[in-house]
């Protein structure tokens, strides 16, 4: 690890004044906060906001930057505004990380940064992910990922930091729980974010609300095998939040949440 970790350092110090593309989730945060540590005032966290962003998850970010004490900005970007997108094909990540370096690279270039990095882990080279595509064509850094740091490493360093993302479930963009080949809208990600919502208040932690359309929409919840046993005892009610969020039916997936179901 001592070896992963003066690698990390080494890079981060010859790119420096850097950019960092920070989500608020375990990898970007450490990112930042090891940048932080390491460069001092040579670093900026740059948050992306659009309607796939949860406002409670951009609140959770901002806090935990400034509980960093690196500096944080968040620019709007408006992958919204390319079909391309919204159609929500397969590769649609790449059409959101293009947007987002797109903002990044007139940011740096107009500031003075010298480079760009995001945070890709070791882990997620044995992954399909659209975004990397994007982040090779503006030259965007992964120095998580170059030194060799996975995903349960991060995490460890992560708590002896006590960073609260130590131990944080993935949350990937709320475009995700739409079904590939039907289209994103705004509409769609504010009905996922209030159903959403609904099911942490009764205190869920690993779950998803898919977005099921074609027709009227029906929420279908995902919730982590080992938090199934709660369900019964919820279930009224988290059928009640959802349906006054919007949708008008609501199914529960008995095989519980999996990663990429």
């Amino acid at each position: 690890m001592n070896a992963k970790l003066s690698r990390l350092r080494a890079q981060l110090r010859a790119h420096a004044p850097l950019v960092i593309a920070y989500s608020g989730g375990v990898d970007s945060a450490y990112l930042l906060a090891e940048a932080h540590a390491t460069l001092g005032a040579q670093v900026l966290g740059v948050i992306a906001d659009s309607p796939s962003l949860p406002r409670q998850a951009l609140a959770d970010a901002l806090a935990l930057a400034e509980k960093i004490g690196a500096p944080v900005e968040v620019v709007r970007t408006e992958e919204f505004a390319n079909p391309e997108y919204t159609a929500n094909p397969p590769n649609r990540c790449y059409f959101c990380k293009a947007e987002l370096f797109t903002k990044l690279d007139a940011l740096a270039a107009a500031r003075g940064f010298r480079a760009i990095a995001y945070g890709e882990n070791a882990d997620d080279m044995t992954q399909v992910r659209p975004g990397r595509q994007a982040a090779a064509e503006f030259s965007i850094l992964g120095p998580l990922r170059d030194a060799g740091l996975t995903k349960t490493e991060i995490r460890e360093l992560s708590r002896a930091l006590d960073l609260p993302t130590a131990d944080a479930p993935a949350q990937p963009c709320l475009s995700s729980r739409i079904p590939h080949g039907t289209p994103v809208t705004v509409e769609a990600l504010a009905m996922i974010e209030r159903g959403e919502a609904h099911v942490r208040s009764l205190g869920f932690r690993i779950f998803r609300v898919r977005h099921l359309a074609g027709g009227p929409p029906c929420a279908r919840v995902q919730i982590a095998p080992e938090e199934l046993p709660r369900l019964p005892q919820f279930r009224a009610a988290l059928e009640a939040g959802l349906l006054a969020a919007g949708y008008a039916a609501v199914e529960i997936d008995p095989a519980g949440y999996r990663s990429g179901a």
